[in-house]
């Protein structure tokens, strides 16, 4: 049973990481993950293939004892490869029961984006990647698309 002291406790930490997203860079775009899917962020590291997986799933990874899934979001985004270089990463997020690992290009910051910044996005679809996308948030001059974490895990 709940108690008024774990209630007020959940929600302050909600509060803390209200607004507050991930950002990351995939080619010449801007992405945000909302903070409360991130549990960390570690440089690449051995990655083992398994058979008959989307393309997209690059493999498992052992975190510490844990066996990790992991895809990378150039291909789930339907974007060529490239080399990993120092800059590449993984970012490791929790979602509902998963973690799993994200290979980005480059993580920037954690940007706190208020809701008043943030906008639905155009209706267009201009890309594959777009299905993937939730909101658009301006920090700043610039412009984060702002990532829709369940429809992007989901498999075709």
């Amino acid at each position: 049973m709940a108690t008024m002291q774990n209630l007020f406790d959940e929600e302050r930490q909600d509060d803390t990481i209200k607004d507050q997203y991930l950002t990351f860079a995939i080619e010449d775009e801007d992405y945000g993950v909302e903070i409360a899917y991130v549990k960390e962020i570690i440089k690449m590291t051995a990655i083992t293939k398994v058979p008959e997986m989307p393309s997209f799933i690059e493999g498992l990874i052992n975190l510490r004892g844990d066996l990790i899934g992991v895809l990378d979001v150039r291909k789930r985004f339907g974007k060529p490869s490239k080399e990993h270089d120092e800059e590449t990463c993984i970012i490791v997020i929790i979602y509902g029961d998963y973690t799993l690992g994200m290979i980005v290009d480059a993580v920037q910051e954690t940007a706190i984006i208020p809701e008043e910044r943030i906008a639905p996005p155009p209706s267009a679809k201009l890309s594959y990647a777009n299905q993937f996308i939730r909101n658009i948030g301006k920090v700043g001059e610039e412009v984060k698309l702002l990532m829709d974490v369940e429809r992007f895990l989901a498999q075709d």
